[in-house]
């Protein structure tokens, strides 16, 4: 299989433990994986980036996976720049993926859009050059240029949204199975042509042996900021995006400053953690702590660690998908408030599960009376009495999600396909 990615080991992003599960289900399945990445840089400090840019090629998971690195300037805010970077990223791989040798299935996520252009091409090539059908799997994490849309970032029917259109189109047609993570994003892309039989619905997981509750008096996060484990915790932690809108948190905590024994923590990054952060400090919203995401072996503390966590987006920008961090804070059997379109594939699952509560996005008010709710209950020691981890055993089982990607993948090897030159 031939995998290529702006993003590889040992770089940190959301979907890193998606990543780690796939790729010992691909070794145990016997499917051997090639990937072209540059240099790592997102989530890694400068001596790894420096170490990491002397090796050109190493193997994971016993030989199974073979990695090349190529030279790539490191990923800014500067939107223009990071365009630029992943457009010559998308022009080494292409150079480098038509070469590939021993490729019988290409395989790429959605970040960036361009990446469906850029497979599907390599795909086209490499069928060309072996004189047979290379299949192409497409991973849709996130609907382009829908999400810039729901942004604010441009309008329907712009220049902008056009070539995306095309770009969409063109990936759509290339794939020959597209993995998508919501019965919301199948309709969506069924809505503009897609064949149903294309699609393969699998949700985004949680390992429920990993990722399980921590009891306060063992957390340790308490101890290491200095919190006291009778304080009601609110706790967010994820990206800190233009689309996650997390400036809601904060107008909430402000809303909540005379409630001495409620705290905001807020583990972040992405291109709006710094002003944030720099926010908290300058207004002296002292009921908030934030620093940056913990490692990902630490994700069940982070997450047992509140009395309530918070799923945040801008508004309009909840059809965008179901944020993979819900099935962690589930696991951790912790309620939900999401500040979420309510129309959304997150409000769905809050509401069939009884996980917690749903506000209209962009509500501080809506959003600080939701966590007074939950206050009061604790308060009150009243229980909701919900398995909010066995709503998450029974619907987003790492085991049951892993399989359906090597089921996909095996089975696009097996359909008998005619090719024309």
């Amino acid at each position: 299989m031939l995998k290529l990615s702006p993003y590889c080991y040992p770089e940190v992003v959301s979907s890193t433990h998606m990543a780690e599960d796939l790729n010992k289900a691909f070794k145990k399945a016997d499917i051997h994986t090639t990937v072209y990445a540059p240099t790592p840089c997102r989530g890694v400090d400068d001596a790894t980036r420096k170490k990491f840019s002397k090796i050109k090629h190493f193997q994971m998971e016993e030989g199974s996976i073979d990695i090349y690195r190529f030279s790539l300037f490191r990923e800014g805010k500067n939107p223009i720049l990071r365009a630029l970077r992943y457009i010559l990223c998308n022009m080494i791989q292409y150079h480098k993926g038509k070469k590939a040798k021993t490729v019988d299935v290409v395989y790429s996520a959605s970040t960036p859009p361009t990446q469906g252009i850029l497979c599907g091409r390599v795909a086209y090539k490499l069928s060309k050059k072996n004189k047979r059908k290379i299949p192409y799997v497409y991973n849709l994490q996130d609907i382009f240029p829908d999400s810039l849309v729901i942004s604010g970032m441009t309008k329907r029917g712009s220049l902008i949204w056009k070539i995306g259109r095309k770009i969409e189109d063109y990936t759509y047609s290339h794939a020959d199975k597209i993995i998508v993570i919501s019965e919301g994003f199948k309709r969506n892309i069924m809505a503009k042509g897609v064949a149903e039989d294309k699609i393969v619905v699998v949700s985004n997981w949680v390992d429920l042996d990993a990722v399980k509750p921590v009891e306060r008096k063992e957390n340790r996060l308490f101890d290491e900021f200095s919190i006291n484990r009778n304080k009601f915790v609110v706790l967010y932690a994820g990206n800190m995006g233009e689309a996650q809108g997390t400036e809601v948190i904060i107008e909430a905590a402000k809303e909540l400053l005379n409630y001495d024994d409620i705290q905001f923590m807020i583990f972040g990054g992405g291109s709006r953690y710094l002003d944030i952060k720099d926010r908290v400090k300058k207004e002296k919203i002292n009921n908030v702590i934030i620093t940056e995401l913990l490692p990902l072996e630490r994700v069940s503390e982070v997450y047992s660690m509140g009395d309530v966590a918070l799923i945040t987006c801008k508004p309009g920008m909840g059809n965008a998908g179901l944020p993979s961090k819900t099935w962690s804070i589930m696991a951790c059997n912790t309620p939900i408030i999401s500040s979420f379109d309510i129309d959304g594939d997150l409000s769905d699952v809050i509401r069939d599960s009884g996980a917690g509560v749903c506000v209209a996005p962009g509500n501080s008010h809506a959003l600080a009376e939701a966590i007074l709710e939950i206050y009061s209950e604790s308060k009150l020691d009243k229980s909701r009495n919900v398995d909010i981890r066995g709503y998450a055993l029974k619907t987003a089982s790492k085991d049951a999600c892993v399989q359906k990607y090597v089921d996909t993948i095996v089975g696009v090897l097996s359909e008998k396909q005619e090719y024309s030159f």
